[in-house]
């Protein structure tokens, strides 16, 4: 079945007891995350217990199909409905997901999480015609929904703010709902104690997207999600974000990792590795650093600054269109982490 827009906030936060698995799908990743999280906190509160969640990351139903069905079966030990949360489904995983469709092999619910998909794609289509399973469309947020948005986000916070105040943030946040709760926390720490915020409070805490976008290359990069990096880089260059402004980002996200992970050699547990870093790791972000963790080692980390320190060399001094030595650079970054 395909949720209306207008159903969509009530249905994440109580999907039918019915449901067997929903898509969440769209070119708002940050949107995507967040309504996925909210269905799979309908069914257990706790995303963190393993006794209940399975989360499958990007990229494990092409190296291990049988999992989605071999998850959605199993019982939790201590009792309750267990929830399958599948990152980066696409139309190549349509068949399974049909099988699970067919067979319902278990009570847990699946919910899979993809980019843009059309209305002729499979997996969408897939959903839409289920009635065992949902379709929810995530598009960004028009400047009403971004308004409403910051309001109640604040209002939770204790916060009013004026209409000036809420109109100049409107305008600086963009197309992704991660982006913009990132930004409205940090604004309602800033502002933290008062009663309302102004205008001058926008002005001096609210960036734009630039930076977390940066971070989101960064992230796709040290996952070795090429698909993922060439989006961010997509929408960095529409921006006219500087590309040695980007090395100097990247740069600085791979000594942070080097760091964790020399902490790490050292025997402290990644969570304690990570807490020391300053500024610290958003909360939104722990899920691909930990992963990026795992993917690398101090020598490939070491080599990837080295490539880094050439790209800004290259940059400064050849002809070659900065743009695409950078973007060249991150792709083979990107590799290491493949690799």
């Amino acid at each position: 079945m395909n949720i209306r827009p207008s159903e969509v906030e009530r249905f994440v936060d109580a999907p039918p007891p019915s449901l067997v698995a929903a898509l969440v799908f769209g070119p708002d990743r940050g949107l995507v995350e967040e309504r996925a999280g909210r269905l799979a906190r309908a069914i257990v509160p706790d995303l963190s217990d393993p006794f209940r969640v399975a989360d499958l990351a990007e990229g494990t139903l092409d190296s291990d199909p049988a999992r989605l069905a071999d998850e959605a079966a199993a019982l939790s030990m201590i009792g309750g409905r267990r929830v399958v949360r599948v990152r980066g489904a696409g139309n190549g995983h349509t068949a399974l997901f049909a099988r699970l469709l067919d067979t319902k092999p278990g009570d847990a619910l699946v919910v899979a999480e993809a980019g843009d998909l059309n209305k002729s794609a499979s997996l969408r289509k897939l959903f839409t015609d289920s009635p065992a399973a949902a379709a929810i469309a995530c598009y960004p947020d028009t400047p009403r929904d971004l308004a409403d948005v910051v309001r109640t986000a604040l209002k939770a916070e204790g916060l009013a703010i004026a209409p000036d105040a809420l109109e100049d943030a409107v305008a600086r946040l963009g197309s992704d709902r991660g982006v913009t709760r990132r930004e409205i926390e940090k604004l309602a720490l800033y502002a933290h104690g008062g009663k309302q915020v102004e205008r001058a409070d926008i002005v001096a805490i609210m960036g734009d997207e630039a930076e977390a976008r940066s971070e989101e290359m960064c992230d796709a990069a040290g996952e070795g999600n090429l698909r993922r990096l060439d989006l961010a880089l997509e929408r960095l260059w529409l921006s006219d974000t500087s590309p040695i402004a980007l090395v100097r980002a990247a740069m600085a996200h791979f000594q942070r990792l080097g760091l964790v992970l020399a902490e790490q050699a050292r025997g402290e547990p990644f969570d304690g590795a990570v807490r020391r870093l300053r500024p610290p790791v958003h909360f939104s972000r722990l899920q691909s650093f930990r992963m990026q963790a795992q993917r690398w080692n101090e020598d490939k980390v070491l080599r990837a600054l080295d490539l880094l320190l050439e790209t800004e060399a290259l940059c400064k001094t050849t002809a070659v269109p900065a743009e695409a030595v950078f973007g060249r650079a991150m792709f083979n970054v990107a590799a290491m982490a493949r690799g």
